[in-house]
């Protein structure tokens, strides 16, 4: 028998956010202060209002809005895009919450004149990977519920209205795995969606895995990220047992199926040149542009590391994000 007094041990440790104890006990900080004590304070977009909704009560999940607060330069009669954004943190932390997320998803609305959704997931390892997934989905479908239903949030009726035959999904880091999901899931037209019509997909720093390392892998650790870091969202987020060459977190990889066939929407992947994951980003992308049918493009930012755009929001690097967005965006109506 082991004492009584024998203390569980910690199994994982991510950055002393999270903490996996060796009894399975789960050991969340209630202080973000690492994270956000090395993010620059971005200037308030007070031309943007915000509010939170719940879109799955049997999981108490919530999502933010954020709705410009007037049409700006625009015409008052024209329907705003939206823009669903999933937040990162490696499946195992984040929320719509945290300040630089936050912050990010006010500059999308105004930059690109947007009602943006920013939904928050269930996280691993108390909920591992495909619960993520679902509840991407999930939040899409509560976006077509506002669509087809007369009881829908007000925030979506009134001035500006919403257009919801132009919907585009941004991911960062994990959220970009998210979006290469929901690509897939839901194909070109996005039907099963109707009348919510997904036009393109932005993948920004995506969190795709794989046993083989590459080069950008075996480089220099970032400011916020490394290789061990990296190792440890997958152990905590994968099924128990898998590799990192499992479908959900290789797409390429011995067991993922085959997506020659499938038909998507338009896509852009965006990595930073400093990144441990752009290698992963590139050949992502490459390999599905080599594939008939598929729009894909890929852009790199160079000597910029993961997350460069929220860490560092009046940089010129994220101001030229942001445009090359606003461009992918406008091209896709239509």
């Amino acid at each position: 028998m082991g004492s009584l007094g024998e203390q569980p041990q910690v199994a994982e440790d991510c950055m002393g956010l999270l903490q996996l104890l060796s009894d399975g006990t789960v050991v969340r900080s209630k202080s973000i202060d690492l994270i956000t004590q090395q993010i620059p304070l971005a200037n308030h977009k007070s031309n943007v209002l915000f509010k939170d909704s719940i879109y799955h009560k049997q999981n108490n999940l919530h999502l933010r809005l954020y709705k410009p607060a007037s049409a700006s330069n625009r015409s008052a009669t024209a329907l705003l895009p939206v823009v669903v954004f999933f937040h990162g943190g490696g499946f195992c932390f984040g929320s719509r919450t945290w300040p630089h997320f936050h912050n990010f998803c006010l500059t999308l609305a105004s930059s690109l004149h947007a009602l943006v959704v920013s939904p928050d997931y269930r996280l691993a390892p108390e909920h591992r990977l495909p619960a993520a997934f679902d509840d991407a989905e999930a939040a899409l479908t509560w976006l077509r519920d506002q669509a087809v239903s007369g009881e829908g949030d007000h925030w979506f009726e009134g001035g500006p209205g919403v257009d919801f035959d132009r919907v585009y999904v941004l991911g960062d880091s994990s959220g970009g795995n998210i979006a290469h999901h929901l690509a897939f899931r839901f194909g070109s037209g996005s039907t099963e969606l109707s009348p919510v019509r997904v036009r393109g997909y932005v993948l920004l720093g995506p969190f795709f895995g794989g046993v083989e390392r590459t080069k950008s892998e075996d480089g220099p650790s970032e400011a916020l990220l490394s290789l061990d870091l990296l190792d440890k969202f997958w152990r905590l987020s994968l099924p128990e047992g898998a590799t990192r060459d499992h479908p959900m977190a290789n797409p390429f990889g011995p067991t993922s199926p085959a997506l020659e066939s499938a038909s998507i929407e338009p896509m852009l992947v965006i990595a930073g040149g400093s990144e441990l994951l752009r290698d992963r980003a590139k050949e992502y992308a490459y390999k599905l542009k080599k594939m008939e049918g598929k729009k894909v493009d890929y852009i790199e930012f160079e000597n910029e590391e993961h997350g460069f755009f929220s860490s560092n929001p009046s940089s010129d690097a994220t101001k030229q994000l942001l445009r090359i967005i606003g461009n992918f965006t406008d091209n896709l109506n239509f």
